[in-house]
């Protein structure tokens, strides 16, 4: 069977993460520039390969002195490493989908595996085949070298080190 290439709608997907801060409240941060590739030999993405880069000056918590410290040394350092990247593949055991590969941040790469809902192919308006999902998934940073850290008088960590990572992206078929 032959292969079918899909990149991503960037006008219809989102990228976004979650962090407990002060392990009271949530805050949410989206990668406003970002893209990627599929490539699936058959019509329900299993084994399809995916690619995916997110810049990381365009982290936006919606706080600019926030953001700002994200890109700095203490997290990302953009100055440094642009770049985020992730390369895998999808997998469907009996319509329990994952997303399986290496993410790599600050020149880190570990294995990730991330929850993904299928939703399924549809034809647009304009004469485009779209395909959707949402991801899910958990990662630690500072196994990827995003190390800062601070603690309140009370003792309150000020960020966690677990992050969410929720991704809903439309990807569009490759004549």
């Amino acid at each position: 069977m032959t292969s079918t290439k899909w990149i991503i709608d960037p006008t219809h997907s989102e990228v976004s993460f979650k962090v407990k801060h002060l392990v009271i409240s949530t805050v949410t941060g989206y990668f406003r520039e970002f893209e990627g590739a599929a490539e699936s030999s058959s019509d329900d993405f299993d084994g399809a390969k995916v690619s995916f880069s997110a810049a990381i000056d365009s982290i936006d918590t919606n706080q600019k002195d926030r953001d700002n410290h994200l890109k700095s040394a203490d997290f990302f350092d953009a100055a440094n490493h642009p770049k985020l990247s992730f390369e895998g593949a999808i997998s469907n055991d009996g319509g329990d989908y994952k997303l399986i590969g290496n993410l790599t941040i600050r020149e880190t790469t570990k294995e990730v595996t991330l929850d993904v809902d299928f939703g399924g192919v549809a034809g647009d308006p304009y004469g485009q085949t779209k395909a959707g999902f949402e991801i899910e998934g958990k990662i630690n940073r500072k196994d990827f070298g995003l190390a800062w850290s601070a603690v309140t008088e009370a003792g309150s960590v000020v960020v966690s080190d677990q992050v969410r990572l929720l991704l809903s992206v439309q990807l569009v078929k490759q004549a």
